[in-house]
């Protein structure tokens, strides 16, 4: 996730909620790793799962070799990069690796669930996925090993997305290679994922809504159902079929889970032959739902 730099007034109610979303993200993190993962040698990738490495090895405080990392990592990414990265990511990272020593020093080493690494793993990436999702939100980054994967990305045109988890992956090794213990890299693997998951959850919401292309010769009765009775709106969309050539008229629509059953039987009833295509929606702007403006502006 890259991060330009924006032009944000300072003290107005936008820069205030950013920086509570920043300080709260960081708490929530830094909460994740020091009362559920490193206890366990858990390596949720990036440079905590580094530091968590060298913790073990040398007794060195997590938080500040992370920050050791995050440093140099973010002056690099900006020579190669460009001006990607505001001083809100260096918030973020810092506030993080603060927050990540003064628990440990105040909590100790010892797991907050004692004796199940399975599910400190799972609350675990709950709970850095909440601290990441909620930084990402106020439109920074977590910087660390996000910005070497840019950088390969850059150099290499692999999609972003694959080089983060290479990159994740890589260092979930090391942990196998240092501690000698395969049941770390699996544990690892589920914090990774859970984490993921979270993070798309916080950044796009639950959303439980439905887009729907329908396909069918009655598409006009179909179309009086979805406007009178099911009070919902829609776009046709001219198409043609692939073995006839003829025109097909396509309905693309947007309704709520409830909404879709009805739907559904609706368009049984008018044209059992009907094609229909189900989506998941993940986020859904314009008229009769949340408005464009709201999203850009939280």
């Amino acid at each position: 996730m890259s991060f330009f730099l924006l032009n944000e007034k300072p003290f107005t109610k936008k820069w205030f909620i950013s920086h509570s979303l920043i300080l709260i993200g960081s708490f929530i993190l830094a909460s994740g790793f020091v009362l559920f993962i490193t206890p366990y040698k858990i390596i949720p990738g990036g440079v905590y799962g580094i530091s968590i490495v060298l913790h073990y090895l040398f007794g060195t405080p997590v938080g500040l070799v992370a920050l050791c990392f995050d440093i140099p990592l973010t002056i690099i990414g900006i020579k190669i990069l460009g001006p990607r990265f505001g001083y809100k990511t260096v918030l973020g990272f810092s506030l993080t690796a603060v927050f990540t020593d003064t628990l440990t020093y105040f909590w100790g080493f010892e797991p907050l669930v004692k004796g199940d690494a399975l599910l400190s793993s799972i609350f675990g990436g709950v709970m850095v996925g909440l601290g990441l999702g909620l930084i990402f939100r106020s439109k920074a980054t977590s910087g660390g090993s996000d910005i070497v994967a840019m950088i390969i990305a850059k150099y290499t045109r692999l999609p972003l997305g694959m080089l983060m988890i290479y990159v994740d992956s890589v260092i979930v090794l090391v942990g196998v290679l240092v501690f000698r213990d395969w049941k770390i890299p699996l544990y690892s693997w589920i914090v990774i994922f859970i984490t993921g998951k979270v993070i798309d959850i916080v950044l796009t919401g639950l959303s439980s809504d439905k887009s729907i292309f329908i396909i069918s010769e009655k598409h006009e009765e179909i179309r009086d159902r979805i406007i009178i009775n099911l009070n919902r709106g829609g776009t046709y969309i001219d198409g043609k079929g692939m073995f006839n050539m003829a025109d097909r008229k396509i309905i693309f629509t947007v309704v709520s889970r409830r909404e879709l059953a009805i739907l559904e039987e609706y368009v049984h009833q008018i044209d059992p032959k009907a094609f229909l295509t189900v989506l998941d929606a993940t986020e859904i702007f314009g008229e009769g739902f949340k408005s464009l403006k709201e999203k850009v502006t939280e």
